[in-house]
């Protein structure tokens, strides 16, 4: 049985998706994990665009690759890593990453292989030439699922005022400016006159 054209591209999409999340993990230069990770998003937003979910895939793009992976590459180029010490207790902790990548792996064969999943037949459904990708997305997150998204919200809001406050050191020597306190200064406050008494040179050496 030959295989699609978008059979092709998804398990090219696929092959190149596993193979750069492998090399996240296991490339040496932290600078080279970030790239790979760049590519990983990029061949997931083309599985999105297979699946018609054009807004998702260019969210994805726009937002993790052109900007927190931009951002990740930049603090990782800027700071000077210590490659030695982070590969410290690698071998230690393997049987445990091991493991729980074992586990992972059986949950997602369980998952897929159930009888119950299986008869589901769930298949791409082609749309219109008028569909909306993005109006049918608002609709469903303003509806269906307006809770999980406003408690997603919160749980951002949080962490952010968590990462600033965990962030944020009081220094002695930090000097700031009380824009309230410059406008309601007055002039005996900042001026100070006073009465100077000149002597004459030719009186004082007579």
């Amino acid at each position: 049985m030959l295989m699609s054209f978008e059979t092709l591209v998804f398990y090219m999409f696929a092959v190149i998706t596993v193979f750069a999340s492998l090399r996240v993990i296991t490339a040496r230069n932290p600078v080279h994990a970030a790239l790979f990770l760049v590519l990983a998003f990029c061949t997931a937003a083309g599985v999105w665009m297979l699946l018609e979910a054009e807004f998702l895939a260019i969210t994805l793009v726009l937002v993790y690759v052109g900007a927190v992976m931009v951002l990740f590459l930049f603090v990782v180029m800027m700071l000077d890593i210590n490659l030695e010490q982070l590969r410290e207790g690698f071998w230690r902790w393997f049987p445990f990453g091991a493991l729980l990548a074992i586990i992972m792996v059986f949950q997602m064969i369980w998952v897929l292989g159930n009888r119950q999943t299986a008869e589901t037949g769930a298949q791409v459904i082609k749309h219109a030439a008028n569909y909306s990708n993005t109006k049918e997305l608002g609709r469903l997150i303003y509806t269906d699922y307006v809770y999980a998204f406003e408690l997603a919200a919160v749980l951002l809001l949080v962490a952010i005022v968590a990462a600033i406050a965990l962030t944020l050191r009081r220094r002695k020597d930090a000097r700031s400016q009380e824009p309230d306190k410059q406008i309601l200064v007055k002039k005996a406050d900042r001026l100070r006159i006073v009465s100077v008494v000149v002597e004459n040179k030719e009186n004082k050496s007579q």
